[in-house]
């Protein structure tokens, strides 16, 4: 889970048009890297799922309850229009999006549950709260079983064709040929399949969120996507594991350590 919020952070900077960076050869961290509503609602989504853990309606619950919560503390933290409109309705609904913050906040649930069918079962649950649109959901399971399949050992070839073969992505281009045509967008159907190509195409942690950001999407999204599949396959170097956790607020890093200690009880 890490590994998505390392992404938003390394991201964060060059989110945006008028900021995308079309290169890998930037600073990692900078003053400007900071966390958004990508970490934030990811954290959330973990809370929820452990709080509901084993119980599928309880854990729709807990994660709206948490999502409105951390939502409402952070206010100001890049949400969408709609989305920042649901944080604070009494009784949220799910609004047909089909945007990706359902795959940036889910990688916890590939964390907490060990069959591919439970994965996927509360990864569509943490996407449908708002995000209850088919290529939502969509963005959100296939993100969640690639981290699934790389944390129990499985290749990249294994990755790449079961996320082809079940969800439909396109995962035949390069970097390279995405970064050519690439603009800022928020949809699933198109940021999903560009975070799995950079993740495909890296050689380490660090170069697939570099590759992510370099394609000149959504960029704190799209690597933070990338970003939690890596941390899967590769691991998280230290160092930038220190610097990461050095910019999460004091709350944030509680609930991250709940959320590891969870893992191992």
């Amino acid at each position: 889970m890490l590994g998505a919020i390392i992404g938003d952070i390394v991201g964060s900077p060059y989110e945006f048009d008028i900021n995308s960076i079309k290169t890998t050869e930037f600073p990692l961290f900078t003053e400007k890297s900071v966390f958004t509503d990508d970490s934030i609602m990811t954290l959330a989504v973990a809370e929820g799922l452990m709080s509901g853990y084993g119980d599928k309606e309880k854990s729709r619950k807990e994660i709206v309850k948490a999502m409105q919560r951390w939502g409402l503390k952070y206010p100001y933290a890049g949400y969408g229009y709609r989305f920042k409109d649901w944080l604070s309705q009494e009784n949220p609904q799910p609004y047909n999006s089909y945007g990706n913050g359902s795959a940036m906040r889910v990688s916890s649930a590939a964390w907490l549950y060990n069959t591919l069918e439970a994965v996927e079962r509360y990864a569509e649950i943490s996407a449908a709260v708002s995000h209850n649109h088919p290529e939502g959901i969509k963005g959100a399971k296939s993100t969640a079983v690639a981290i699934f399949i790389a944390r129990q050992g499985g290749g990249k070839n294994e990755i790449k064709q079961h996320i082809m073969s079940k969800y439909g992505y396109n995962l035949n281009q390069t970097c390279n040929e995405i970064r050519h045509y690439c603009h800022y967008v928020e949809s699933c159907q198109e940021t999903v399949p560009q975070a799995m190509t950079a993740f495909l195409e890296g050689d380490s942690f660090e170069q697939v969120i570099r590759l992510a950001v370099s394609l000149g999407s959504d960029s704190d999204t799209v690597a933070a996507i990338a970003g939690s599949i890596a941390e899967a396959y590769y691991g998280i170097p230290d160092d930038i594991k220190i610097i990461a956790m050095s910019k999460l607020d004091t709350d944030l890093v509680e609930i991250l350590n709940r959320f590891y200690m969870f893992l191992h009880t």
